[in-house]
């Protein structure tokens, strides 16, 4: 290194120095930063060769560093882009609920078998769709009062509190709706045909907010005429519930059964039978333990069907349904009012196709002139107010206008009927919130449905509202 030195100021000398351009001064300046370079000298080449010997640990580490930062950035972005296509997937599901409501699936819905006496899981609410939805075929009405009530089609459910000028709907599902039963505004049943020939096959649902929500409640043991006298007891046929539909008991019944027993309370029961040419009703005071002949009619023809209402424990409307033929059926309808020990004819209605009407003698032309007849060829629905007031529809297949109405108002001494007929081939719903106020819906194969309101007992109808076209 002192060699080296040496040369440079030999080479300083001859050609900077020689000039005299430098003072002593500057010359001693000169050297001792010459000096001081080169005694720093063999620390710099160290420097230089460590940090040489670093470098391949520096781009280690750098690379790896960049490989941790690109796959967590990897990482983090598929997952964003999961949870987006989660929550994308979670939105749709909820429109697809919200705008396509179908039936629960069985497992929710069948909820318990009628022969089991442990209570229904009615957990599962089955909430009202928002989508707009076709009120088709009425299959079913429930008046609540004058201006509110609820109709029933294959499919749905709506709810009125307009008098039927608007409606709400507030179920849907794919079963048809076969009876409506409302108790109050707040609480109603509905029972759905299963298009089965099984007895217990038939599911019920309950409301107890006026629709808002139907739950689940279980399936009916028969097909009778579904009541409430309170939020838990309930009457179907021969059978009864103390938990609001849960559950099923049933009453003991007489033999040779036509139609389905009709029980008002826990106590008191009503059913018709028949042995030969002898039409029976009977009663029962005590819950099934036994049952006593009320009335005993001479009968023509068999009874082929009996449909039994009653509007107190004392009270019963008996509907006998007789032969058909010609497009006629013939029907009768008796009423007691002091449990069975006395009882009016209320409705004759024997014709030439069907002949004489169950329980009656066949009619001589001067006899049938004073009989008490409905309007129509065949009975249509029956609707019990009170035990003074009771309607029936009548129904004419090859009339041009089908429907027809009439009504008592004296427990069935005299009968009154409207002058006013109304389309339907396929018959007509009736039902009344009291002696003046209700309704009448047609029904039709090819035709919208159309309601019918009356505020005079039956007399004047106003035309309300025309449904959709049937399914």
């Amino acid at each position: 290194m002192d060699d080296k030195l040496k040369h440079l100021e030999s080479i300083l000398d001859e050609t900077v120095f020689k000039e005299g351009a430098f003072t002593e001064k500057n010359k001693r300046f000169v050297r001792e930063r010459m000096e001081k370079r080169h005694s720093s000298a063999p620390t710099n080449i160290f420097n230089r060769f460590r940090f040489r010997q670093l470098i391949p640990s520096v781009l280690s580490v750098a690379v790896c560093f960049l490989l941790i930062v690109g796959t967590f950035y990897i990482v983090n972005h598929q997952g964003s882009q999961n949870i987006s296509s989660e929550q994308n997937s979670s939105t749709n599901a909820s429109n697809n609920t919200e705008n396509n409501q179908t039936t629960p699936s069985k497992d929710t819905v069948d909820t318990r078998d009628p022969s089991n006496e442990n209570p229904v899981d009615d957990s599962g609410k089955e909430s009202p769709p928002t989508d707009d939805i076709r009120m088709g075929s009425i299959t079913a009405i429930r008046l609540i009062d004058p201006s509110s009530g609820w109709v029933g089609g294959n499919g749905w459910i709506a709810k009125t509190n307009s008098g039927g000028k608007d409606w709400d709907i507030q179920y849907q599902g794919e079963q048809t709706v076969d009876q409506l039963f409302a108790l109050d505004k707040d609480n109603a049943w509905v029972v759905f045909a299963d298009n089965s020939e099984k007895q217990d096959g038939r599911r019920l649902l309950n409301t107890t907010n006026g629709g808002k929500n139907w739950s689940p409640v279980g399936r009916l043991p028969n097909k009778g005429f579904l009541h409430f006298n309170s939020n838990e007891v309930g009457f179907v046929g021969n059978a009864y519930t103390t938990n609001g539909g849960k559950s099923w008991s049933t009453f003991d019944i007489p033999d040779n059964m036509k139609g389905n027993a009709y029980f008002h309370d826990l106590k008191n029961g009503w059913a018709v039978t028949q042995e030969g040419k002898q039409i029976i009703v009977m009663r029962t005071t005590n819950g099934g333990e036994s049952w006593e002949k009320v009335m005993t009619r001479a009968t023509v023809v068999d009874v082929r069907d009996a449909k039994i209402r009653s509007a107190g424990q004392n009270d019963a409307w008996i509907e006998l349904v007789g032969g058909a033929g010609m497009s006629q059926v013939s029907y009768s309808v008796f009423h007691t009012g002091d449990g069975g020990n006395n009882w009016q004819t209320v409705i004759n209605n024997s014709t030439a196709g069907a002949g004489p009407a169950p329980g009656l003698p066949m009619k001589s032309p001067e006899k049938a002139q004073t009989d008490i007849t409905n309007n129509g060829s065949a009975p249509g629905q029956l609707y019990v107010v009170s035990p003074d007031v009771a309607f029936m529809g009548g129904y004419c297949a090859a009339c041009d206008k089908s429907n027809s109405i009439g009504w008592t108002t004296d427990g069935g001494k005299t009968w009154q009927r409207s002058d006013q007929a109304f389309p339907g081939y396929k018959g007509a719903y009736i039902a009344f919130a009291d002696a003046k106020s209700g309704w009448l819906i047609t029904s039709d194969s090819q035709r919208p449905s159309v309601m019918y309101t009356t505020t005079t007992g039956g007399k004047t109808w106003e035309q309300v509202f025309t449904f959709d076209n049937p399914e």
